[in-house]
């Protein structure tokens, strides 16, 4: 029988759905299972994408697939992929599991699961992730400009985070966390010289109303006005389905298992594409657009090539 599908894409957000959009349009037979968990979900708004700056998240994504409805070639289908295998020796499909229990098979497949953030386990910084709580001072910075803002950060990047928010306001607080001993003379006098404050007590807790942040609470008692707080993440993979397929990771600045990809999002797997955050050391949602565009490109050639 024949397949069905030519490519499979595993995530419906940004990435998965630009790419879709491009295998629509050029007629390639595309499933796109999607779990409905955006790594962005709880953001306000997308900050920096053209055409659609400050929209909500979802808005962007019931759009995408709205658009894509009027491709034949595509289907959505909410689920979780559970299980995957590469090609074995059925004309080079790979197989895949959804949870449902349904099984479906392409030659090439596109992971664009996006990644897992991981933030510090601080009291305070759940409920107002995306919000007044951020690690993207690109994304978020334009909507805290001009008030106090802070970043918590003791390790090496803590200065140029600290630095790189004075763009956006003038009252910029470097939170080492208790852990400020690895700050050199030369890097308080900058500091200093640009006007950002260095507070080396502990933090405990943030506080404020629902999600927004009024202040952050010190283990001495003491609290400092706050309401914006840039944090660190590490990103990592959301499952294991990249490396049940042997595809290569390797750490990052910011991501422990980011997906080797290749310039032309091919992995270390024959046949297996990635975009968006899930090879990317600085995610975006722009770069996630671009980057699934630009997968999808590729394997409509790849799939010419292998007729």
């Amino acid at each position: 029988m024949e397949n069905p599908w030519e490519c499979i894409i595993i995530g419906g957000g940004a990435a998965g759905l630009s790419a879709a959009l491009v295998l629509g349009r050029a007629r390639r037979r595309t499933l796109v299972v999607d779990a409905g968990e955006p790594s962005n979900g709880v953001a306000e708004g997308i900050g920096g994408l053209l055409g659609h700056d400050r929209q909500p998240p979802e808005s962007l994504y019931r759009t995408g697939r709205e658009e894509l409805a009027a491709y034949p070639s595509v289907e959505m289908r909410s689920g979780r992929v559970v299980a995957a295998s590469g090609p074995a020796g059925d004309g080079e499909s790979f197989h895949l599991e959804l949870d449902d229990g349904s099984r479906e098979r392409a030659p090439r497949l596109l992971l664009a699961t996006g990644m897992q953030y991981r933030m510090p386990d601080l009291p305070g910084i759940a409920e107002r992730w995306g919000r007044s709580v951020f690690h993207c001072p690109f994304c978020h910075g334009w909507e805290v400009r001009d008030r106090p803002i802070a970043v918590l950060d003791g390790g090496p990047t803590g200065v140029q985070r600290a630095l790189l928010l004075r763009l956006w306001s003038d009252d910029v607080t470097l939170l080492t966390n208790g852990d400020g001993a690895d700050l050199g003379a030369d890097e308080r006098t900058r500091l200093e010289r640009e006007g950002v404050i260095v507070d080396e007590r502990e933090v405990v807790e943030l506080r404020g109303p629902g999600d927004e942040l009024e202040a952050v609470v010190f283990a001495d008692g003491g609290e400092r006005r706050c309401e914006g707080l840039l944090v660190p993440v590490t990103l990592h993979q959301r499952s294991t389905l990249a490396s049940d397929l042997g595809a290569l990771t390797e750490a990052g600045p910011i991501a422990a298992d980011a997906l080797v990809i290749d310039s032309m999002f091919r992995t270390s797997v024959p046949g297996l594409f990635a975009a968006g955050d899930i090879g990317a050391q600085m995610p975006s949602v722009a770069g996630a657009v671009a980057s699934g565009s630009a997968a999808a490109r590729t394997i409509v050639h790849d799939l010419l090539v292998a007729a």
